[in-house]
């Protein structure tokens, strides 16, 4: 049997939130409410950590009680690297907080195995008054090792930092980027069994989370374990092979990175693979034109969210055209999963960018084609241009979004040295090549 990193069963973490206090007692006798409001705050200290039995089991849930997990079960195996993803409120920190030990369980029962190190903010485990050099030892110390082993690593840990001009200077004294950078760089090259990353890496400029991103893949590499939560969904896409889907406390889905992704970038019902407007008052756009419906569709034309990056698949764009005489015409922009605009493509029927449409409904369909896109989560922002008006008619971002897979590595072989194919695009581009024999290469 696979020995576990972590183990998570059935944990679950209740809160007690505070709530408006309308009570008016002894409101009108000052020097009375003086005297009690210590024993009242007391009081009120005491209730955010004791709970009911009705409270526990879940029977009864007033207004200030806040399940932040609910019966989230899990395993985690080395070499595993783990993107946890979700909205804000899901549970996703407050589980990490339960994992590295800062908080405890309500309920339900957690194994780890190993080292854990983890960053969750911004001088996490650095004490303000000592240096950057006596935060470092220390660190190494709360992670059980010796000195000779933080010596060993001492060199790396500031050179990844960049921060060697201050590694004797207070760290109270750092701004957050380099404290991210010192904590960071301490967490990766003391060599933790189990490292856990909060959303703090945005705190870092482009180039340090790049080498963040890097040094986290190594990690997997070495069989490190490696817990990720981010709300950049390019860096999680990449970076992670396996997803955990947060909501409302609860762990909803664990499957494949792509398929975690998609559906949590689909989760609010504002992005599918196909969406309507059935009330044409309510649909985008004027009184020349309206939008009816998007729909990402297959290569044979049938509404799909997964397309498979050996087969081509289009955007189909329904409008009406209300009124004549207006030159409408169409285009799409696909957008990635990190929000960068891959391509935008316009009617290649260039006619009605010069001459009137009649009045009825239109449907058109933009392909594109077989490997081309990368794998992930696209969405696609639909613009209709009034030519005529010299004005946009509509302009809806993320209208819809589909996941683009790779089942059989097509165009990459056995892709065993990095991982799947980095970049945003991933074209099969034509290569050529010109061969000389031994014998005619001359040296020099």
């Amino acid at each position: 049997m696979t020995k576990r990193t972590l183990a998570v069963e059935n944990i679950s973490k209740l809160y007690r939130i505070g709530v408006p206090d309308v009570s008016k007692h002894n409101a009108s006798n000052p020097l009375l409410r003086a005297l009690t409001k210590p024993f009242a705050n007391f009081r009120k200290y005491r209730s955010l950590y004791s709970f009911t039995e009705a409270e526990l089991s879940g029977a009864e849930e007033g207004p200030d009680i806040l399940w932040a997990l609910r019966d989230v079960s899990f395993d985690i195996h080395p070499g595993d690297v783990v993107g946890v993803v979700g909205a804000n409120g899901a549970g996703k920190s407050t589980l990490l907080k339960v994992i590295s030990r800062i908080t405890p369980p309500t309920k339900g029962r957690l194994q780890v195995r190993g080292r854990v190190s983890c960053l969750l903010e911004v001088g996490t485990g650095f004490h303000g008054e000592l240096t950057g050099r006596e935060n470092i030892y220390m660190s190494g110390t709360i992670l059980g090792m010796r000195k000779h082993e933080v010596d060993a690593s001492f060199d790396d840990i500031v050179e990844f930092s960049g921060i060697g001009k201050f590694i004797d200077t207070p760290v109270k004294r750092y701004s957050s980027g380099m404290s991210v950078r010192l904590a960071f760089a301490v967490m990766a090259h003391l060599e933790p069994d189990l490292l856990i990353i909060d959303e703090v890496l945005a705190v870092g400029d482009a180039e340090f989370q790049r080498k963040c991103l890097n040094q986290m893949s190594e990690a997997g590499d070495r069989g490190r374990t490696v817990m990720f939560v981010s709300h950049n969904m390019s860096a999680v896409a990449r970076l992670c092979k396996r997803g955990l889907f947060m909501k409302g406390g609860k762990l909803v889905q664990d499957g494949p990175i792509a398929d975690v992704v998609y559906s949590y970038m689909t989760a609010g019902g504002s992005s599918s693979a196909e969406r309507v407007w059935p009330d044409m008052s309510e649909a985008p756009g004027d009184d020349s034109v309206r939008l009816h419906s998007v729909t990402v569709v297959s290569e044979v034309g049938t509404p799909t969210g997964t397309i498979d990056i050996g087969h081509a698949m289009g955007i189909r764009i329904t409008f009406d055209v209300l009124e004549p005489g207006h030159q409408l015409a169409p285009y799409i922009t696909m957008v990635s999963d990190g929000g960068i605009d891959l391509f935008s493509s316009a009617d290649s029927n260039r006619q009605f960018e010069s001459a009137p449409r009649e009045v009825g409904r239109y449907s058109c369909i933009c392909w594109v084609p077989s490997e081309f896109l990368a794998e992930g989560t696209h969405y696609v922002r639909v613009v209709m241009r009034a030519m005529n008006r010299q004005k946009l008619a509509f302009r809806e971002s993320d209208v819809v979004a589909f996941n683009v897979i790779d089942e059989n590595n097509s165009g990459f072989g056995t892709a065993w040295w990095e991982g799947k194919p980095k970049g945003v695009v991933r074209p099969n581009l034509d290569w050529t090549y010109e061969y000389t024999s031994p014998d005619m290469v001359i040296e020099g």
